[in-house]
């Protein structure tokens, strides 16, 4: 079975990624309602990108973020807010943060959705040791280089077992853009990345390439992985 990983070039808007992504979710439960319909199961998928800067909240906070709050967070129309059906609360996604969605059925998998999360965890730690940088795991959640310094951020969502959203990996990203909230609502706790980390130069693409690889590793059955750059059009993911 193949993992086909979607790059998406340059900067998008996240609505952009949120369409293809909500695309390829409803392509594999249309799969599961109707198996019959299809030869094959839709392939699974990441997908990865680079957004213009937008803070998104998970779903617990939908409808709590006030209206002064928001505007604040816009900047003055440098950022978007969005809300968002992930786990997890306030972030901040923009250039130099690779952001990666998994779209997966676990089942398919054999993973139950606590050890899927451990999975993404392990992904990002083994993705950023191979530039160098040591990873943890705490009582909080995401991927640490301290206990005081978060360098990813995990949230997703699930639906028949389907997996959307994922991780958000700090590799060039401003940190300016964390210090105007308590991201995912840690207060005392600092965000990083590779260039805090001292590894600089470092592409987000490449570092999405790397974490595709390393996540290819850990699900079931997979034995190779297809590289397809989105250009408007997912014609060749979503046929076999």
């Amino acid at each position: 079975m193949r993992l086909v990983h979607v790059h998406v070039p340059g900067l998008t808007p996240y609505h952009r990624a949120a369409f293809l992504q909500d695309r390829l979710v409803q392509s594999l439960l249309a799969f599961k309602s109707a198996p019959a319909s299809a030869a094959h199961p839709p392939d699974p998928t990441v997908l990865t990108a680079q957004f213009h800067p937008v803070y998104t909240c998970g779903r617990r906070e939908i409808g709590t973020v006030s209206t002064a709050q928001q505007d604040f967070l816009r900047a003055a129309g440098a950022a978007e807010f969005v809300e968002a059906l992930r786990g997890g609360q306030t972030t901040f996604h923009g250039p130099g943060q690779v952001v990666i969605y998994p779209i997966i059925d676990l089942r398919r998998h054999g993973l139950s959705p606590r050890c899927y999360v451990r999975l993404l965890e392990k992904t990002t730690i083994a993705t950023i040791a191979h530039y160098g940088i040591r990873g943890l795991t705490t009582e909080n959640p995401g991927v640490w280089t301290t206990p005081e310094r978060k360098i990813a951020a995990l949230g997703v969502h699930l639906r028949r077992n389907v997996t959307s959203h994922g991780v958000g990996l700090n590799v060039s990203t401003d940190l300016w853009w964390f210090n105007r909230i308590v991201a995912c609502g840690l207060e005392g706790k600092e965000t990083t990345s590779f260039e805090r980390e001292g590894i600089t130069g470092q592409s987000a693409e490449a570092v999405g390439a790397a974490f595709v690889d390393e996540f290819a590793k850990g699900l079931k059955d997979i034995d190779s992985v297809s590289r397809i750059t989105d250009r408007g059009n997912l014609d060749g993911v979503e046929q076999r």
